[in-house]
């Protein structure tokens, strides 16, 4: 059997923490607020945000106990493969490679949008066309390639490097959004008098609520970038839940300083009333001024950079697990001769994102939308995985390799699961607040149908992998078998 090719353990706690935190806060946090308060208000956005945070948190329990138990590159791709073979594994695997080139892509476009709110002369540069209202610059395009680029190069270097730049970028984007909800806070006319009402005139509290609930996946995604990583860490896989648990909840108390510090510079429903691109800029920039809108900018920029960042280490992972068990092709699995990084999928997912800004923002959301089907799906397959393996009792079927006796852990497991097929209905059901645009379902047939064409092609080469081999290929160990073949 050949030899299963492995990545170096080189990232520290910490730093898995700041990936995880700053993959879950990326552009929307900085983007966002007005929208969001237009249709909940700030209590609204704030408790919807909050409960968002505690259902990923019981989600978590899931991924804590998978890393602890198969710390290995590929993440659900592999979980799938344990309790529902290799299928699953390769839906899992499929729908997540979409979800996380997506969002690098969305957040190299927000990183030129945020160019164009600060120097509009200079983005606003070389006209190219119009897709779905939105003109497409050159500039735009030129900003956006070359900050993947940049952080494709730095990757490749090293997943120290990509590691230690991920919690500095994690560490100044924290202190701006707590320096800047200081700030706004300490000024005259400013305050929580301007918070008030808590919900729109025009809904329920519960509808409020439920609209921003509904984009908590979205919102959160990111501390599921853990598993992927969890190959190279350097510490014990035991303190994964924990480093994920303070991953959501540093992403809760940021997004809702962000709402509220937004929410106090003036009335809410007027700032809303204006309709500007960036409403948070706009607004900061008029109450603090030039250095406000520094702090902002410096918050925004550090949130797509570790957006950017998280997402290439885990796309590139995905990718180099799916390589190793034979799914797609070997180039993916194969080793930089100098940094030992998976520098083939990493050269991938920034190639593929840099495709993204010619097709403007408008058309990139439908699929980023529809990207958020994938991670849910992959949520679901993780708390199923988790709830096959906790037993309630050493009864028959028990075995000490794979199951623990953990009836509480199986029952939050389960929560998780139907938490993750609520998610999807709010996302898939006609009427619901989430509900997919038809260009976003439009999207998400053609990657489905994709997926199939892909499958069929690959399907009688994988199914002829023995189990033991393909054990150890996706999990280090072939006496490890997975439930389903």
């Amino acid at each position: 059997m050949k030899e299963r090719t492995t990545l170096k353990k080189s990232l520290k706690a910490h730093w898995v923490w700041a990936i995880a935190l700053g993959s879950s806060i990326g552009w929307g946090a900085f983007v966002q607020p007005t929208t969001w308060m237009s249709s909940a208000g700030p209590m609204g956005v704030i408790a919807g945000f909050g409960i968002g945070a505690l259902l990923m948190m019981l989600i978590a329990v899931s991924y804590g106990f998978l890393i602890k138990s198969f710390p290995v590159s590929g993440g659900e791709f592999a979980y799938s493969y344990i309790s529902l073979g290799r299928t699953h594994a390769f839906i899992a695997g499929w729908f997540l490679t979409l979800g996380y080139i997506c969002i690098v892509a969305l957040n190299a476009s927000a990183f030129a949008l945020m160019f164009k709110f600060v120097f509009p002369a200079l983005i606003e540069n070389l006209k190219l066309y119009q897709i779905a209202g939105w003109d497409v610059y050159g500039m735009e395009i030129v900003v956006a390639s070359v900050a993947l680029g940049i952080f494709g190069f730095f990757n490749i270097r090293g997943t120290g490097l990509s590691g230690r730049m991920q919690f500095i970028f994690c560490s100044v984007m924290v202190i701006s959004v707590v320096a800047l909800t200081l700030l706004v806070g300490a000024q005259p006319g400013a305050g929580l008098s301007n918070v008030a009402p808590m919900f729109p005139a025009e809904t329920t509290a519960f509808a409020a609520i439920i609209s921003i609930v509904a984009i908590a996946p979205w919102a959160y995604v990111g501390f599921d970038n853990v598993p992927q990583a969890a190959e190279e860490f350097h510490f014990s896989s035991r303190k994964a839940f924990t480093l994920i648990i303070l991953a959501i909840l540093f992403a809760a108390i940021l997004y809702s300083l962000m709402i509220l510090a937004t929410a106090m510079i003036a009335p809410w429903e007027s700032l809303v009333a204006q309709g500007e691109v960036w409403g948070t800029g706009a607004a900061v920039q008029e109450l603090l001024g030039t250095m406000g809108l520094i702090i902002l900018v410096t918050a925004l920029t550090m949130g797509v950079f570790t957006g950017l960042n998280g997402f290439i280490i885990s796309s590139s992972r995905l990718l180099f697990a799916m390589s190793r068990a034979k799914i797609i092709p070997d180039a993916f699995s194969k080793l930089h001769p100098k940094h030992k990084t998976p520098y083939v999928g990493i050269i991938f997912t920034v190639i593929v994102s840099m495709f993204a800004p010619w097709f403007g923002r408008e058309a990139l959301l439908w699929v980023v939308d529809m990207s958020s089907i994938g991670v849910t799906v992959a949520y679901f397959y993780t708390c199923f995985t988790a709830f096959t393996l906790f037993k309630t009792n050493m009864g028959p079927g028990f075995n000490a390799a794979k199951h623990v006796v953990a009836p509480t852990k199986k029952v939050i497991s389960a929560i998780g699961m139907a938490a993750s097929l609520v998610f999807l209905g709010l996302l898939l059901i006609p009427g619901s607040p989430a509900f997919l645009g038809i260009e976003s379902r439009i999207a998400l047939a053609i990657w489905i149908g994709l997926g199939i064409l892909f499958y069929i092609i690959k399907r009688k080469e994988f199914n002829q992998i023995p189990e033991k081999e393909l054990n150890y290929l996706i999990l280090g160990n072939e006496k490890i078998e997975a439930e389903n073949k």
